[in-house]
């Protein structure tokens, strides 16, 4: 299993926010290229984003699920992007310090081609994609929360 973390200068609830809006997954996900619908319920128990994975033309249409939540603290998902296989993705969200949180993401394969490869592999190839995936998440908070405190919410 591969993790990596990042503290971000919001509170929890903030960093849950944007998790729990599946319209952003695209915005923070790396490797998500377009989310075609989220159903109503996400971030629910079974709810799904579909979405596409990759580049146009050559992206792959498929979904991500909710495996479990804890609002406000955690979400469990199983990414899915046939042919490459399916990953179990956990982000874990800590209060850290005075309004600030500790977020730890964890994945690893476990469909498809890639489970064949190596934890050290499959680490190799996670880590610098779930860093950066780690910094969007952190810009899309920061931002979304500031706009709440300043009163000019969007929509």
């Amino acid at each position: 299993m591969t993790e990596v973390s990042r503290v971000i200068d919001v509170p929890p609830e903030a960093v849950f926010d944007v998790l729990a809006d599946g319209w952003l997954y695209a915005g923070w996900v790396v490797g998500s290229s377009h989310i075609r619908d989220v159903e109503q319920d996400w971030p629910a128990v079974g709810s799904k984003i579909h979405h596409s994975v990759g580049p146009w033309p050559v992206h792959i249409q498929d979904e991500t699920v909710v495996t479990a939540v804890e609002p406000g603290l955690s979400l469990s998902l199983e990414a899915r992007g046939w042919p490459l296989g399916a990953a179990a993705v956990g982000l874990t969200l800590v209060p850290h310090g005075e309004g600030a949180t500790l977020v730890r993401m964890t994945e690893h394969i476990v469909r498809g081609p890639g489970k064949v490869l190596p934890a050290a592999v499959q680490s190799l190839l996670v880590k610098p994609r779930n860093t950066e995936s780690l910094a969007r998440l952190a810009d899309l908070a920061t931002g979304k929360h500031a706009r709440a405190k300043s009163g000019h919410p969007r929509p």
